[in-house]
């Protein structure tokens, strides 16, 4: 049996994350419980090249994003910004925001292997956006999301309000973020937020299946598949049918739509090489 992605951390700066990659499943996980993971910029950067890199890296066929102790992520670590002082120019905010929390959700978005998030404990503000721009969302029953931003007197950001009414319409997403309330990984489930939830001690195990099945799938396709379907939110039907064409057109030219195909004539399973 392969030894859990846990037990041989990747030796960051800081140790506040831990990576390895197990099965052709890259394994990213917050490793900071004292702070229920709440995100620093070094962290937040750290997480982006991982997501980079797997994209990058054919041996690596899907990700995991999870976290340690009690908290999936709390939100960002707002202790460094209160404390910057300085004068604050116009044009700051925004520059912040674009450069730091968007283009995390981005690299999530647009990592081209799945991605899926084992959430453990409490994802409130970006870090339950960071769970919600997963492909797939793995909750432990205690799991809470919180859109916190409305208890700190703030608008949402990191892509919440691109998000949420995607995923489950204008109306629930206005409620979720003018309350702030949390919700549980049941209610998250319900409302479609979640696709399963399941016992604390079967989080990994939940997701490490998930994982291996998608690492053993056709890679290119999964990547063409998900862009395809992030991308036909934003556009008309004829721009979304156009795009799955050229998609097609592109896929058929892999490896493994090839064994796909031989593999149905000759009525046997296909062995996928992500190639």
């Amino acid at each position: 049996m392969s030894a859990s992605p846990l037990e041989h951390p990747e030796k960051s700066r800081d140790s506040l994350i831990r990576h390895g990659t197990d099965n052709a499943v890259s394994w990213i996980t917050l490793n900071r419980p004292e702070a229920m993971n709440a995100l620093t910029p070094d962290q937040r950067e750290h997480l982006i090249r991982l997501l980079s890199d797997a994209s990058a890296d054919p041996s690596v066929r899907a990700v995991v994003i999870t976290a340690t102790g009690r908290g999936f992520c709390a939100g960002a670590d707002l202790r460094g910004a209160a404390a910057s002082g300085g004068e604050r120019l116009a044009g700051d905010v925004a520059r912040t925001i674009r450069l730091g929390a968007q283009r995390l959700i981005s690299a999530v978005l647009d990592c081209e292997k799945p991605v899926i998030a084992a959430v453990n404990g409490t994802a409130a503000g970006i870090g339950a956006h960071l769970a919600l721009a997963c492909d797939l969302v793995l909750a432990a029953e205690e799991a809470r999301f919180i859109e916190v931003f409305v208890r700190r007197g703030l608008v949402p950001d990191g892509g919440g309000a691109y998000l949420l009414p995607r995923l489950v319409g204008p109306q629930r997403a206005k409620e979720l973020m003018f309350f702030g309330d949390a919700l549980s990984a049941a209610d998250a489930e319900r409302l479609g937020l979640v696709n399963r939830v399941v016992a604390a001690q079967d989080l990994e195990k939940t997701a490490r299946e998930w994982a291996e099945r998608l690492a053993a799938g056709p890679t290119r396709a999964l990547a063409l598949t998900k862009h395809l379907v992030n991308a036909s939110l934003d556009t008309d039907r004829a721009t979304a049918f156009a795009a799955e064409a050229a998609a097609q057109e592109i896929n058929m030219t892999t490896r493994d739509a090839q064994e796909g195909v031989a593999s149905f004539v000759e009525r046997r399973t296909p062995l996928y090489e992500g190639r």
